[in-house]
């Protein structure tokens, strides 16, 4: 495995690094000591797929607040999908900022996302599927999201939003959250 780091600090782009021969390749996907080394959270307590029908569907921007945060490790396995992330992380230098990345089936890209982002992403093909490692349970008193299109944040998608959930679609604007919200959303009730 390769781990590069990205921008924001905690949040990291992982490739495979393929032994290859007649057969095929193997290659490792995930190693706790690797994540640990390079400061990430490796703890895994669920899996999760996703299926997606159609190209431009939108899932996101989810995240949850304390005492329930989730890092995640996500991975297109089927088809593609532009991940976007943004820094939740109170007093963070870097938040609201984002990082984007394309993950496909061919490239086998995956993308930690630390506790405190919320996480979305955008398919760009028809019948794609995507899989989540994620450090802790859903857990829906403490669940939270973005809108895709709040200006506050300046997102792009690289497609027309062809489907979403409602859900997705009615998440407030960060204009209209409070101070204390905002600071809620990393545990800090100062």
């Amino acid at each position: 495995m390769i781990l590069t780091p990205t921008p924001i600090a905690g949040v990291a782009i992982i490739d495979l690094e393929p032994r290859q021969d007649d057969r095929g390749f193997f290659a490792r996907s995930f190693d706790r000591e690797e994540f640990v080394r390079a400061g990430l959270n490796p703890h895994v307590e669920q899996a999760n797929i996703s299926f997606n029908h159609r190209a431009g569907t939108l899932r996101g921007m989810h995240f949850q607040v304390a005492p329930h945060p989730e890092s995640k490790l996500i991975r297109c396995t089927r088809g593609a999908i532009v991940d976007t992330i943004v820094d939740m992380r109170w007093g963070s230098p870097t938040r609201l900022q984002h990082v984007s990345v394309e993950l496909t089936a061919d490239n086998r890209r995956a993308l930690f996302v630390p506790a405190y982002f919320a996480h979305g992403y955008q398919t760009l093909v028809d019948e794609t599927e995507v899989t989540y490692m994620v450090s802790g349970a859903y857990a829906p008193g403490a669940e939270r999201g973005l809108r895709h299109d709040d200006p506050a944040l300046g997102l792009s998608w690289p497609l027309p939003v062809a489907d979403a959930s409602t859900k997705d679609l009615s998440w407030p604007l960060l204009e209209s959250w409070s101070p204390q919200e905002l600071a809620a959303v990393s545990g800090d009730t100062t």
